[in-house]
C-alpha cells in the first residue's frame, strides 16, 4: 500500500506524535498541515486567523491538504480539517483516513502539558475544558464520517502504531 494516510482528530489527540512514528515505521514522509501552512505562509495559525478570520484559515487548510497529499505520505491534519465536506470526501477518496479518538478529559490533560499546542486561538472563547468538550461534541460525527478506521488515542503511542500497522496489513490483504 502506497497511498496517503490521513490522521484526523481533535487537537491533542496525537496526530503529530503518532503520525511521525508511523511514517518512520513505514519509511513514509510525514507532513503536518498546520506546520506546512506556517512554513509556506511564514505566519502562525493565530496570525492567519487574525488576518483572514477562521474562514480564510479553513480555505488555506483545504489548499494545504490537497497540496501535501502524495503517495507514501502520512498527513497530520488540523483538528478542524473535517469541517469542510470537500476535505472529508477528498481524504476518503485519496487515501486511508485514521481517526485518533480521545475523550475531552484526556485531550485537556495533554494540551495543558504541551503549552505550545495552545498557540492556536480559542474557537469559542470558553475555558479550554469547555471548549474541547464543545468542539468534540460538534465534530465527532464528522470525524466518524471521514474515517476509514477509528483508533483509541488514549493508548500509549507505541500501541496505537501497532494497531495501525495491523489495520494496514489487513487493508493490503483485501
Amino acid at each position: 500500500m502506497t497511498q496517503t494516510i490521513f490522521m484526523v482528530g481533535a487537537r491533542g489527540a496525537g496526530k503529530t506524535t503518532i503520525g511521525k512514528a508511523l511514517a518512520q515505521a513505514l519509511g513514509y514522509r510525514f507532513i503536518d498541515t498546520d506546520s506546512f501552512m506556517q512554513q509556506s505562509l511564514q505566519m502562525t495559525v493565530a496570525d492567519v486567523v487574525a488576518r483572514e478570520g477562521w474562514d480564510g484559515f479553513r480555505l488555506r487548510e483545504s489548499m494545504a491538504l490537497q497540496t501535501v497529499t502524495a503517495p507514501k505520505t502520512v498527513v497530520a491534519t488540523g483538528g478542524g480539517a473535517v469541517l469542510a465536506r470537500e476535505n472529508r470526501t477528498f481524504m476518503r477518496n485519496h487515501g486511508l483516513v485514521l481517526y485518533l479518538r480521545a475523550s475531552a478529559n484526556v485531550l485537556v490533560e495533554r494540551l495543558t502539558e504541551e503549552p505550545e499546542d495552545a498557540q492556536r486561538p480559542s474557537l469559542t472563547g470558553k475555558p479550554i475544558v469547555d471548549e474541547i468538550r464543545d468542539v468534540l461534541a460538534s465534530r465527532e460525527a464528522l470525524y466518524q464520517e471521514a474515517a476509514h478506521h477509528v483508533l483509541d488515542a488514549t493508548l500509549p503511542p507505541k500501541h496505537v502504531i501497532e494497531l495501525i500497522l495491523q489495520v494496514l496489513a489487513n487493508e493490503t490483504v483485501k
